[in-house]
C-alpha cells in the first residue's frame, strides 16, 4: 500500500489545469526553429500534459522568440504507476534528439519533464549508465556527446528526489544531469514538494508549477539559452 500510494503522488498532475494555448504541433514535414521534446506526468494523458502545456505556451511567449517557430514533441511512454517503464521514454526522447540532431541541425532542442516525466528526461542526459545498473533492452549507452550542442536547454519540474526513488523501487538509479547539459539546466522544485524536496509534506504542491511562475521562469531561462545558441551557431547543412 505505501509503494502504491507513493507512487499515486505522481499522478496528481491529472488535477492540473493549464492556460490554454497551441495545440501540440508536429516538426515531420520541415525543420523549425525550436522544437520542445517533453514528457509528460503520470497518469497525464498522451501529449506534453498540463504543466508541458503551460512551460510551451510561455516559451511562446516570449519576446527573444518572436517570429520564431516553436514545435513540439511529446514523449512517448506509458506514464503509469510501473516506474520501470520510463526507460520507454528515455529510449523515445533520445531516439528523437538524435533523429532532430542529423535531420534538422539548425533547430535547437529543449528537453523537458514534469514529475516522471522529468525523471525521462534527466535520464536522457546522462553522461554513463550509472555502476552496477543493468538497463532495460533498448538503452545501450548516452547519447553521444556531440548531440549536446543541438539541445540548447532543459527544463524539469518536480524531479523525482533520490530519495523518492528509492521508496518506489531501489533498483531504480538515480537521477544526474550530465555534465554536458548542466548549465543549460533548469530544475524547478517548490520546497514544499515531497515528490522532489526531501523536507516537502504538502501533495498539492506538486500540482502548483503551471500557477507560481515556475514555468514562466523556466521559459524565460530557455529562451535567453536558444538565442545565445542562435546568436553562435553556424549554420549548417541538414543530412541527406
Amino acid at each position: 500500500m505505501r509503494r502504491l500510494f507513493v507512487a499515486a503522488m505522481l499522478a496528481t498532475a491529472t488535477l492540473v489545469t493549464a492556460p490554454t494555448g497551441s495545440p501540440v504541433a508536429s516538426a515531420e514535414e520541415g525543420c523549425p526553429d525550436v522544437e520542445v521534446v517533453f514528457a509528460r506526468g503520470t497518469f497525464e494523458p498522451p501529449g506534453v500534459g498540463g504543466i508541458g502545456q503551460a512551460f510551451v505556451d510561455e516559451l511562446r511567449a516570449q519576446p527573444q522568440l518572436a517570429g520564431k517557430s516553436v514545435d513540439v514533441y511529446a514523449v512517448n511512454y506509458p506514464a503509469s504507476l510501473q516506474f520501470s517503464t520510463a526507460a520507454d521514454g528515455v529510449i523515445d526522447a533520445s531516439n528523437r534528439v538524435r533523429d532532430m540532431a542529423t535531420r534538422c541541425p539548425d533547430t535547437k532542442m529543449v528537453l523537458g519533464g514534469y514529475s516522471q516525466g522529468a525523471a525521462v528526461a534527466g535520464y536522457v542526459t546522462a553522461d554513463k549508465i550509472p555502476d552496477g545498473y543493468i538497463p532495460p533492452d533498448g538503452i545501450t549507452g548516452p547519447m553521444a556527446p556531440e548531440i549536446a550542442k543541438h539541445v540548447s536547454a532543459v527544463a524539469l519540474f518536480g524531479k523525482p528526489s533520490n530519495g523518492f526513488l528509492n521508496t518506489i523501487d531501489r533498483s531504480v538509479p538515480p537521477i544526474t544531469v550530465g555534465s554536458l547539459y548542466a548549465a543549460k539546466t533548469i530544475d524547478q522544485c517548490i520546497p514544499e514538494d515531497p515528490i522532489c524536496s526531501p523536507t516537502g509534506g504538502n501533495n498539492g504542491a506538486h500540482q502548483a508549477y503551471a500557477f507560481d511562475g515556475m514555468t514562466a521562469q523556466a521559459a524565460a531561462f530557455a529562451a535567453d539559452k536558444i538565442v545565445a545558441g542562435m546568436a553562435t551557431a553556424p549554420k549548417t547543412t541538414s543530412a541527406s
